[in-house]
Order: C-alpha cells, then structure tokens, then sequence
C-alpha cells in the first residue's frame, strides 16, 4: 500500500480507482463503454435547412471531426477502438510498471534525492511503457470495434420525398424526407426540368450537389 501511494506510482492509483469506478458503473449499467451517461443510442435526423434556403446539416450530422482527444490518439497510433478503452488500458499499464519500479527502487534502498531522480526515470518508463502496450492491444482490439461512417446526406439519395413548398425550381424549394430510422429531414431540393412540383407530392432525390448542399428531385407517381 505504501508503494502505491508514493511518487510516482501515486499519481496512477487514483486514476486507476477512476477507471475502475468507471467499468462497475459500466458492468451496471450506468454508462457505455463509449462513455455516454445511459444506453447508448443514436441520434435522429432534425429538421435543418431552415426556412429561405439557410444550409444546416440534415438530421444534425455531423462530420465527427472537432477539437477531441481522438487526434492525439490518431497521432499516436491508438485509434480505432473507444477512447474510454484506450485511457483504462494507458492508466492500468503505467500503474503496474509505476508500482514494479517502485518496489525495485524500495528494495534497492533508494532515498532522498537519488530516489526522486529515479522515481522520474520510472515515471518515464511507465508511460513509455503504457503507450507500448496499448499500441499491441488495441491493434487485435480494432476487430471488435469496428468503424461505423458517420451519417451523411448522401445516405438520402435515391428516397421518396415529400414537397413541401409551392414551388421547385433551380433556385428554390424544400422537401421532407424520411430517414431509415423513421426520423425526418427538412431538405433543400432544386430541379432543372418544367415538371410542375405542388406541395404535398412526392418526389425522388436521385444526386445531391455538395457546392449548393441541396438534392436533384424528379417527380415520382408511387405505385398504389
């Protein structure tokens, strides 16, 4: 216990008490191993697009990318499976190699200065060593978590949707649109023919211009 709670294996074993309370409220339920509060769920297709053509993301998608811990560990070789996964296994490596330095400098009979100097060098060591060991496991760990893409509007290609201003042409309209989760969408949709669209009918989305960030719509007669 001594050795636990001196410098440096101390400064893993509260983070590790962390980690632990972290996986029994996990085994209970109480959060996923992704680290959200409560099952994991997904989230719906909102109504973007507002009114008079502004050019929010659809459904709330969202390209992933924003200011996270995930490129550090990009960077380090360490992606690929949950981040929570990734900071137990660092916190659990660096623990036990902290600790075995640490009774090999206790046994040694290092004191003072000598021994705060080497207690350094450990400290090196156990984080050189955490990174190692969880660049091995998280390599056969990536099979079990593997890459979902994240929704994008491209996903609407090819469904029905639903006029729902008085008007389609080249420069306006909007559409709804249903999602495979039941969700629904408020679309920006644009045409180049003379098909006369009302709102109400039905519509196909067959190509989505990412420049203009809105959808090609063709009339479509539903077989009833």
């Amino acid at each position: 216990m001594r050795t636990a709670l001196a410098f440096p294996t101390v400064l893993f074993s509260f983070a590790l008490l962390v980690v632990i309370g972290f996986w029994l409220l996990a085994l209970m339920g109480g959060v996923s191993a992704h680290g959200h509060a409560g099952p994991a769920g997904h989230g719906g297709h909102g109504a973007g697009d507002g009114d008079g053509g502004g050019h929010g993301e659809a459904g709330g998608h969202h390209d992933g990318h924003g200011p996270s811990g995930e490129g550090l560990l990009a960077a380090a070789g360490l992606d690929g499976v949950p981040v929570t996964v990734v900071l137990s296994l660092l916190t659990a490596v660096a623990w036990f190699v902290s600790l075995a330095g640490s009774a090999l400098l206790d046994g040694a009979g290092a004191h003072g200065p000598v021994r705060v100097l080497l207690g350094i060098v450990v400290l090196a060591a156990a984080l050189a060593g955490a990174w190692f060991a969880t660049w091995l496991l998280v390599r056969p760990l990536r099979r079990l978590f593997p890459e979902v893409r994240p929704p994008s509007r491209q996903d609407f290609v090819g469904s029905l949707c639903v006029i729902r201003t008085g008007r389609v042409g080249t420069d306006f309209g909007q559409a709804e649109v249903t999602a495979p989760d039941g969700s629904s969408a408020v679309v920006q949709v644009r045409q180049t023919g003379e098909d006369t669209f009302a709102s109400g009918s039905t519509g196909l989305l067959y190509e989505y211009e990412p420049a203009g960030e809105f959808f090609w719509v063709a009339p479509f007669d539903p077989i009833t």
